[in-house]
């Protein structure tokens, strides 16, 4: 609890100081991630810093001429402000190259965000010179204009205070800048106090930005960093991060990472995971509270915001992602164990996750647009709907079948359509009996395309084709550079008592230094009616893209 002997809502695990051999081992993982641009270059520094600049100077301009087309005294024309707040990985200083700048506007009460926001700012940016591509979420759950700015990617939301006057020295922090604020703008202005909350709560800044580059980084190269489909986001993996340190406020980045994973591979969900005790707060809003909200009880893996009012930032995980994300904490902390024998070493926990070799079956799902600008928003949208499709899967087969979705969406340039791919792999659960029973998808599929072809914008031109296909039906433009990988041959079964000739035995020198690997083909098949072995898709018929699955005779 802060302003107490420790930072957080228990004591810390260990309060040992750094060691010799600590500090070595945090060169090394320097040293390891140093090729890898964790951190922009000065240049693009200045920029951004020049990009926030002009952008400050800009919404002034826009609200000062909204007091004067509202027809405000000439004082309040001329105290008319607007102030910009930076906050995400940029606020927290963890953001990499071409990395996004997330902003909010705070803006007085006679500015409106449908109108004055979305409409005349929106004009003053497209005029302005070194902006480009100009885009405008209104109905999001977070309302967002996003834009290039000189080459810099921005997010700007807009929060509207009821004041007719934005002091210069506004404290964001202050839990009554929240009163009489509409919903939209209460949840654009904790983006910032969520941020600013995390950097006063953990005990050491530095290396708290530190490992929280390298889990980052880790994160994404293993494929688990996307709160859109279900595993977690920026802020997620920062208030993760952050509880780490609490828990061991005196250690250094290589022993806050090895201890990340130690502590999440054990952790017992749904527990939540919190960085300061949840308050009620003084203004009645509703905070998380699994005894009095049924659905605050149903989350999966909570991690607590640490500001009024304390909300659960990871609503999204499923069941599927959560067995993903934890059985990747468990190789995380083998790594990290193994480093202290020196049979490792920090390279192997950056691995990229080899997702199109893991498994036997994988959904496809190929969406098309007319134009690119009716791609890119039919692609947010159906992206915002597979976290839906793991949930129908998971509930239609009563778990037995999981899902493991790629964060990442793939473009197949070689068409003259607007076409990308969307993966979802499938397997059997662990530990359930063996059936040779396919699992019939046909219902859960149509619900899903019948749920994403209800999209408010939907045109002619905006297709969704599912398909199910082996490893060798992936396409070849999901591999970087268009190549498919090699697979490992299946390893020779041998009855017992048998030794062919060049078959080394487990006393032969050979088979001291050879490793067999059992590659993921020899995984049992997972059959789905209507597929004849992923050769046939799903089906696609009627107007709407309706889908239908025929059963195996």
């Amino acid at each position: 609890m802060e302003g107490s002997r420790y930072l957080g809502v228990t004591e810390p695990i260990s309060t040992a100081d750094p060691t010799e051999v600590d500090y070595v081992n945090t060169k090394q993982l320097e040293e390891c991630v140093k090729g890898l641009a964790l951190q922009g270059s000065r240049e693009e520094e200045v920029r951004r810093e020049e990009v926030l600049g002009r952008l400050d100077e800009l919404v002034n301009v826009w609200v000062k001429s909204m007091s004067r087309k509202k027809g405000l005294n000439d004082e309040y024309v001329r105290e008319a402000r607007c102030k910009i707040f930076t906050f995400g990985s940029y606020r927290l200083g963890v953001h990499g190259p071409g990395a996004d700048i997330d902003t909010l506007c705070v803006g007085p009460c006679y500015v409106t965000r449908e109108e004055d926001f979305f409409v005349e700012l929106h004009d003053l940016l497209q005029k302005t010179e070194g902006v480009t591509e100009l885009h405008t979420v209104p109905d999001a759950h977070v309302p967002v204009m996003s834009f290039e700015f000189n080459g810099i990617p921005i997010d700007l939301l807009y929060a509207r205070l009821p004041l007719w006057v934005i002091p210069e020295e506004l404290d964001i922090l202050q839990d009554t800048i929240l009163q009489n604020v509409d919903e939209q703008s209460v949840r654009s202005l904790n983006g910032c106090r969520v941020t600013d909350r995390i950097l006063r709560l953990v005990p050491n800044m530095e290396h708290f930005r530190t490992t929280l580059r390298y889990v980052k980084l880790w994160a994404k190269r293993r494929g688990v960093y996307s709160n859109v489909i279900g595993f977690l986001g920026g802020v997620n993996w920062a208030l993760l991060v952050a509880r780490i340190c609490q828990l061991y406020p005196n250690a250094v980045p290589s022993v806050l990472l090895s201890r990340f994973f130690r502590v999440y591979k054990q952790w017992r969900w749904p527990n939540p995971v919190m960085l300061c005790a949840i308050e009620e707060g003084p203004l009645g809003l509703p905070v998380w509270d699994p005894r009095r909200n049924p659905r605050d009880r149903s989350h999966l893996m909570p991690i607590i915001t640490p500001t009024y009012p304390c909300q659960n930032s990871s609503f999204n995980v499923s069941n599927s992602t959560l067995r993903v994300m934890t059985e990747e904490f468990k190789r995380g902390d083998s790594i990290c164990d193994s480093l202290d024998s020196k049979v490792a070493d920090w390279s192997k926990l950056f691995e990229p996750y080899p997702f199109f070799e893991s498994y036997k079956n994988y959904l496809q799902i190929d969406i098309s647009a007319g134009d690119e600008e009716d791609l890119r928003i039919w692609k947010g949208w159906v992206e915002s709907r597979l976290r839906q499709l793991i949930l129908k899967v998971e509930k239609d087969t009563f778990g037995a079948l999981q899902c493991h979705p790629h964060p990442s969406a793939f473009h197949d340039t070689s068409k003259r359509v607007q076409v990308c791919s969307f993966f979802v792999a499938l397997q059997r659960k662990q530990g359930a009996p063996p059936s040779s029973t396919p699992f019939d998808m046909c219902h859960t599929i149509a619900e899903f395309k019948h749920s994403v072809n209800q999209y408010l914008l939907w045109k002619p031109t905006m297709k969704i084709h599912v398909s199910h296909v082996r490893p060798k039906q992936i396409p070849t433009y999901v591999f970087p550079n268009g190549i498919r990988p090699v697979r490992p041959p299946r390893p020779t079964i041998h009855k017992p008592g048998t030794n062919p000739d060049n078959v080394p035995t487990s006393q032969s020198p050979e088979a001291s230094t050879r490793s067999v690997v059992t590659p993921p083909s020899e995984e049992p098949e997972l059959p789905i009616p209507g597929t004849k072995r992923g050769a046939e898709s799903l089906g696609v018929l009627g107007k709407r893209v309706r889908v239908e699955l025929r059963s195996e005779s």
